[in-house]
């Protein structure tokens, strides 16, 4: 039986449904790890060539996977302090083989969520497809100045 091009369509919805969900999968856990302060876990889904925007110095950014591990260790002794790093929201959109992704996230000490309750950390992800795996090939953090 010969196949219409909506049947194609409909293939494709489910393709990019199950690449949102691959996704969504990796970006949660990657906050869990975040909070755990589990570098493996925080490390384990970027690429070789991740390039990161930081909200902590160098401003120029951060290249490869070595630059991007080394920069968490300071992150998770602030984290111990008691400071959250929980998803708000998460969105999606994914192509065949490349995707981006932003959230907002409640990341802040109890101290300063009482005094700002509506901070947010704003992250930007920039995703490709390397043989079937998702990888983070692209991450900025910053938060907002008023």
């Amino acid at each position: 039986m010969p196949q219409h091009f909506d049947d194609f369509d409909d293939l494709d919805a489910s393709d990019s449904s199950d690449d949102e969900a691959q996704i969504r999968a990796l970006i949660t856990g990657w906050a869990a790890a975040v909070h755990r302060g589990d570098l493996a876990g925080v490390i384990a889904d970027h690429a070789q060539d991740l390039v990161m925007f930081n909200v902590p110095a160098p401003h120029h950014g951060i290249r490869g996977l070595a630059a991007y591990r080394a920069a968490w260790p300071p992150f998770f002794a602030w984290q111990a302090q008691g400071a959250c790093f929980d998803i708000e929201s998460l969105d999606i959109t994914a192509g065949s083989d490349v995707a981006y992704a932003h959230a907002l996230v409640r990341c802040a000490t109890p101290e300063e969520l009482a005094r700002h309750p509506g901070f947010r950390l704003r992250l930007t992800f920039g995703l490709r497809k390397e043989r079937g795996r998702w990888l983070v090939a692209h991450e900025h953090h910053s938060f907002p100045h008023d």
